[in-house]
């Protein structure tokens, strides 16, 4: 019996400093840092997950620079992408204000095969540093969500462990 192998590129992309190898790193590796490197240009990491006895799929998340949005790079970068975070740091608004920006770029730079817009699920890193979270505007996420083309969003922490996803959303 032969194994099938599956090979999947997601973006991670978002303002500088909202957390976005942190969350790759807790995600990959179970780690967390509180000494934070800029990324310049982008990184990359894999997740390697054993789907089934006869399936491994292989996450292959490029970390994007957040100022590359600026750049003529992220063309290159975005390529072949069929997935994408989008990250935002819930104690900093322009971080939320700059979501849509990012997801314009998405949609302009790349397209899945069937020319439709890649996927992006939106993500509220940081609520470990806010007392309450977006608990009280999930209403207005969900609205958010749907009116600008996000599958789904969720309240995310690198550095609270097994604080990836406390909202779950029905239609993702």
């Amino acid at each position: 019996m032969q194994t099938k192998e599956h090979l999947f590129k997601v973006l991670v992309i978002g303002d500088l400093g909202v957390g976005k190898t942190s969350i790759i790193k807790r995600y990959v590796h179970q780690i967390f840092s509180q000494h934070y490197r800029a990324t310049i240009g982008v990184d990359f990491a894999l997740k390697v997950l054993p789907w089934d006895s006869q399936t491994v799929v292989r996450l292959q998340l490029w970390d994007i620079a957040g100022q590359e949005r600026y750049g003529n790079m992220t063309r290159v970068y975005y390529r072949e992408a069929v997935g994408a975070l989008i990250v935002f740091d819930v104690t900093r608004a322009s971080t939320f204000d700059a979501v849509l920006k990012w997801k314009d770029d998405l949609d302009l730079k790349v397209t899945l095969s069937n020319g439709k817009p890649v996927p992006a699920v939106l993500l509220a890193n940081k609520s470990d540093q806010s007392r309450e979270g977006l608990r009280s505007q999930i209403p207005k996420l969900d609205t958010f969500c749907k009116e600008n083309g996000f599958v789904g969003w969720f309240e995310t922490s690198a550095k609270v462990r097994g604080l990836f996803c406390d909202y779950e959303q029905d239609s993702i």
